[in-house]
């Protein structure tokens, strides 16, 4: 296998390249103020709607970002005639009613990670989109980045090889009170945080033959650090991590038998990697500015890119590729004895006060 002389450039759409769609933005907590303020920064997309259970709380979102429409119902939003597109910003314990919601008023749907709180609820979802043809992802902002396709053309290219190791980690620190605690929501680090690390061990492997993890409870008995060991049949190893109670380097790692990826923190963000040949002999360096949240716009470009064209899903993160993901975050849940809530239908146990802003 050769080096290649040079890295690919990102194939992204750029946000002049794609039609401008009406969208409605369905909660009003902190992924809703950034998904918002970045996609009127940096994109041609027309925010116009905004809904709540709380029609004070919808009035106050759009009143600090000049949307004209606020709703105080969620049926209000999806079935708003102007509306082109639904963005599921609440909770995760409720992303698989309101997507279904949104679905059934016949609107396309972008649904914030993780799409479902277990793999069943995200192949409903797939499902439902499918029998409607409409557009449907999961808005995993990582899998939108342009330094996510430079690595994507270079695994399609063979420039690693065949894999043979991967690791991915993220931590962060949450004070007790932290809604992340809360089993009703639901809470834990597995869901919230811990997606970042399976999606890149699925994205790149696929579903492992193999997890062992572990986990330690934290306040509200819910899993506040997980580790899992994964491996599969061509014989990769992987190791995946994520913590609620300190920050950790929260960077990834991929090596395979030509070359290797040292991916920077935060992996799942904006930002640089690595590529070094496997002797140490030769390296290239992908560089982009770390503008962290400020790159929630791709996920919202690759939408209108999709819908404009009539496509019922993004090749950068399929319905199916979701699914996988929380298989895996399944199998970790169940070794963990983690389940903080999250068989529970959306809407059950949900404690107004900490709903995000809900």
């Amino acid at each position: 296998m050769t080096f290649p002389r040079v890295l690919p450039a990102p194939r992204t759409p750029g946000p002049g390249q794609v039609p401008a769609l009406r969208w409605g933005i369905l909660g009003t907590g902190w992924i809703a103020e950034r998904f918002t303020d970045t996609v009127r920064r940096n994109t041609t997309q027309q925010i116009v709607a905004v809904g709540s259970r709380s029609a004070e709380r919808a009035r106050r979102f759009s009143s600090r970002h000049g949307i004209p429409r606020a709703h105080g119902s969620d049926e209000s939003l999806v079935q708003d005639p102007g509306v082109d597109v639904i963005y599921v910003a609440t909770p995760h314990g409720s992303h698989r009613d309101h997507a279904l919601l949104a679905l059934d008023a016949g609107k396309h749907v972008l649904v914030e990670k993780p799409l479902g709180v277990n793999a069943a609820q995200a192949a409903e979802i797939a499902g439902a989109a499918r029998r409607a043809g409409l557009f449907a992802a999961e808005a995993l902002w990582s899998a939108f980045l342009p330094k996510t396709d430079v690595l994507r053309q270079l695994l399609d290219d063979g420039a690693l090889g065949a894999i043979h190791t991967l690791t991915a980690d993220i931590g962060e620190y949450f004070d007790s009170g932290h809604r992340i605690f809360d089993p009703g929501l639901p809470g834990g680090d597995i869901l919230d945080l811990g997606t970042y690390p399976a999606w890149f061990a699925t994205w790149i492997q696929g579903l492992p033959d193999e997890v062992k993890a572990r986990g330690r409870a934290g306040p509200g008995g819910v899993n506040a650090q997980t580790m899992a060991t994964l491996s599969w049949a061509g014989g990769a190893l992987g190791q995946v991590h994520s913590s609620l109670e300190s920050f950790t380097p929260t960077r990834a790692y991929l090596a395979g038998e030509a070359a290797s990826v040292q991916l920077e923190e935060p992996f799942y963000g904006p930002g640089g990697f690595v590529l070094r040949s496997a002797d140490g002999r030769r390296s290239l360096r992908w560089e982009e500015p770390d503008v962290r949240h400020e790159g929630l716009f791709h996920e919202a470009v690759e939408a209108a890119r999709c819908i404009g064209a009539s496509l019922p899903e993004t090749p950068y993160r399929r319905l199916d590729d979701s699914v996988v993901t929380l298989r895996l975050l399944d199998l970790i849940r169940a070794q963990t004895g983690d389940t903080s809530g999250v068989e529970k239908r959306a809407g059950d146990g949900c404690a107004e006060s900490k709903e995000q802003g809900r």
